[in-house]
């Protein structure tokens, strides 16, 4: 059946008057626009992957993974019938990880159940796994111009700022309201052009801090500049603390210098990559206390703690880690997991998706293993 659309687009009722954006914004993007090589092809693959990949990440950290995703999955087809993990692998570094093992499993179903075809139409499009609002509006408008208008974080500052709400932005309310006051300005024939140019506008010039309102294409239709309030928008709930985990792993080897690894979930952060076996420390827990009772849960067997390895430090979105390694060896029990294990070289490791917190062990171990 037939979603109904995520946001509305009429506009809201006793809305503030709006300035028409439209026409100096595209003036400006046709003028200004990055050379950006999702922009060279606009095939509504091209666009998929590369919003997919965008979302919640730096244009400048996308590019190069774009390059290589496209390089090795040129098409839909190509995606569909690859390995998850190799999918994963190219991934790696990327961060969201959900991203890519939605957009794998989507290749699939574009390929068993629209015969190899993407569906043009939002409809059939929001059917596909990782298939939200925003990535919908994206591709819809770029790549197959409907008029749908594209909320992400760039564009919700922008309008904002442009509008002179005073909404907290962390509101999901907030975020409809601006897309309805969009819904007003963008063109039916170059949607895709007014979103791109609104994304563009937040990223390159409506910053989050010092935005650049001299070079501004609509700064003299922007209310919050009339007012004065550019300083004050958007306004945004401050975020709480950030917790921070102690995280051990152990580092356990065969005869053959092999070194145990296991599979994580699908499901959940960082699902389908591998890593060291380990997990949280717990309250009044030692380093060595927690890394022994998770593997008596994760591998039923009992370990000895050895040497640490090394202590590392990582930051994802909503928390931070310290994890540390360390040599350990089985000294009774047989290795028994729910999960995924094998034994793996360095050089088997390197070819697997890992998470980025433990590339940052590799060095330390690739040195021991020199020595």
């Amino acid at each position: 059946m037939p979603t109904e659309p995520a946001l509305p687009l009429m506009p809201p009722k006793n809305s503030i008057s709006v300035p028409e954006i439209s026409r100096p914004l595209e003036k400006w993007f046709s003028e200004t626009r990055r050379d950006l090589p999702w922009r060279k092809n606009r095939s509504i693959y091209r666009v998929w992957v590369s919003e997919v990949m965008l979302q919640q990440t730096r244009v400048d950290t996308v590019i190069p993974y774009f390059h290589r995703f496209l390089g090795q999955f040129p098409n839909v087809s190509d995606l569909a019938e690859t390995d998850q993990e190799n999918v994963l692998k190219l991934w790696e570094g990327l961060g969201y990880y959900a991203r890519a093992r939605n957009l794998h499993r989507a290749a699939g179903i574009v390929m068993e159940k629209f015969n190899g075809i993407i569906p043009d139409q939002p409809e059939q499009f929001r059917q596909l796994p990782g298939v939200g609002p925003y990535i919908s509006a994206a591709v819809m408008s770029m790549a197959c111009g409907h008029p749908i208008p594209v909320v992400d974080g760039n564009v919700l500052r922008a309008a904002c700022r442009i509008f002179a709400l005073e909404d907290d932005i962390t509101r999901p309310a907030t975020r409809k309201k601006v897309a309805a006051l969009l819904a007003g300005q963008i063109p039916e024939n170059r949607p895709g052009e007014f979103n791109e140019a609104m994304m563009e506008l937040g990223a390159t010039l409506c910053t989050p801090k010092s935005p650049d309102c001299s070079y501004c294409p609509v700064a003299h239709l922007c209310i919050a500049n009339k007012k004065n309030l550019i300083s004050k928008l958007p306004v945004k709930t401050p975020r709480g603390a950030i917790p921070e985990h102690r995280i051990v792993v152990a580092v356990i080897t065969d005869s053959s210098e092999r070194m145990l690894i296991q599979k994580r979930p699908e499901h959940g952060l960082l699902g389908g990559l591998w890593e060291f076996p380990g997990g949280k420390v717990e309250e009044r827990e030692t380093l060595e206390g927690a890394l022994k009772r998770e593997c008596r849960e994760e591998l039923g067997v009992e370990v000895e703690i050895g040497q640490e390895i090394k202590t590392i430090r990582h930051a994802y979105t909503h928390f931070k880690i310290h994890l540390t390694a360390f040599h350990c060896a089985i000294v009774s029990g047989t290795i028994s997991s729910p999960l995924p294990t094998r034994w793996a070289t360095m050089a088997d490791i390197i070819a697997l998706p890992f998470p980025k917190a433990n590339h940052k062990l590799f060095p330390a171990l690739r040195a021991e293993k020199c020595e």
